[in-house]
């Protein structure tokens, strides 16, 4: 396919493209899907404070959009979108706008009450003004209908799943994986409190993910592991490398996440293809997200729950070898990012 036949878009997301988490990791899967299926994808990182956004933020959004030719197709990560409605509104009669929303800014847990209600008028503000709305479950779906958006105007677009060999287990101690950045939201304090409960059984936890998103909280959540005695058996690990992380996965015997919020929860399916048995809490889409048979659900933030259910992780063979071959067969289940790639550029191309 020649470079004037090829199908064009832009990605913009907010600050650097090569961030790991979750919805970064998302963005790039899929841009790197579409240009597989030969689309030409440009991405563009902006600088500037995000997602309260300060002036730099703001010039650099305007500065993207107005760049672009007149009938650019665009899509906009919600964290860089969310509150900036004006922007939006500015530019979006000359340009096709798709906002790619992977939880409302106004659901995060450890913002206050003012900021809340600031983004639920942003928000609302900018996903009226797009062409389209593309979120990553069926869950986020529904809470968008809560901002105005209409499910006629939504599409979902779950994510895929890279392939990996299944992990083996049956270690002593148990090993349990968690991947989730440091942050309030993820709720390692309570994962901690669960876990010194459990001081008198035979477990490692191997936390990993960025300690610098929000270095004052890690620097909490390290001196909660210190205090509790936990050093040695529960360590922050920081950001992988893909070999590091899958190698992280294959040493594991379940995983467990103690987020209060998750638009979907891609840390979940990836634990499935390499089957393991999962402990997480319900938060947003996370009951959706895990088969019942693969795992274990508990209520968000409640330390008795999450203790009982890693407990019985650990102390019983056959829950575990259950949920396991759950977990084994949900893998077989799971689709892989070229299947996402493909219902994305369905979307694309319906704009």
């Amino acid at each position: 396919m020649s470079d004037q036949a090829s199908p064009r878009c832009s990605f913009i997301v907010a600050g650097d493209p090569g961030q790991r988490t979750g919805g970064y990791r998302y963005d790039a899967f899929i841009v790197d899907g579409l240009r597989e299926r030969g689309w030409k994808v440009e991405v563009m990182g902006l600088a500037g404070r995000f997602p309260v956004p300060d002036e730099l933020a703001w010039e650099a959004f305007d500065r993207a959009l107005t760049d672009l030719p007149d009938d650019s197709l665009v899509v906009i990560d919600g964290l860089a979108m969310g509150g900036l409605p004006d922007v939006i509104q500015t530019h979006a009669g000359r340009l096709r706008i798709i906002a790619l929303v992977h939880h409302p800014l106004a659901d995060e847990s450890d913002i206050g009450s003012v900021q809340r209600m600031l983004f639920l008028r942003s928000e609302a503000e900018a996903l009226a003004a797009v062409a389209t709305v593309v979120t990553t479950s069926a869950f986020t779906a529904r809470r968008l209908q809560d901002f105005g958006v209409a499910s006629s105007r939504i599409s979902v677009v779950v994510p895929g799943v890279q392939a990996a060999p299944v992990a083996v287990g049956g270690h002593h101690p148990l090993r349990m994986l968690c991947v989730a950045t440091i942050t309030p939201r993820k709720g390692h304090e309570v994962l901690v409190a669960a876990l010194q409960r459990l001081e008198k059984l035979d477990w490692e936890c191997v936390c990993v993910g960025s300690l610098l998103r929000d270095p004052l909280h890690a620097q909490r959540i390290a001196r909660q592991i210190q205090d509790a005695g936990l050093a040695d058996r529960m360590r922050l690990y920081g950001e992988m490398a893909d070999v590091e992380l899958a190698g992280a996965y294959a040493a594991a015997d379940c995983f467990v996440l103690a987020s209060r919020y998750e638009g979907y929860g891609m840390v979940i399916t990836e634990a499935l293809a390499r089957g393991l048995p999962v402990v997480c809490t319900r938060g947003g889409a996370l009951a959706e997200t895990l088969p019942p048979e693969a795992g274990l659900l508990v209520a968000v933030d409640d330390v008795d729950a999450l203790a009982d259910a890693l407990r019985r992780m650990i102390e019983e063979p056959a829950l575990r070898k259950r949920l396991r071959d759950g977990a084994r067969k949900a893998r077989d289940g799971l689709r892989d990012w070229a299947d996402a790639a493909a219902e994305f550029a369905r979307v694309l191309d319906s704009v």
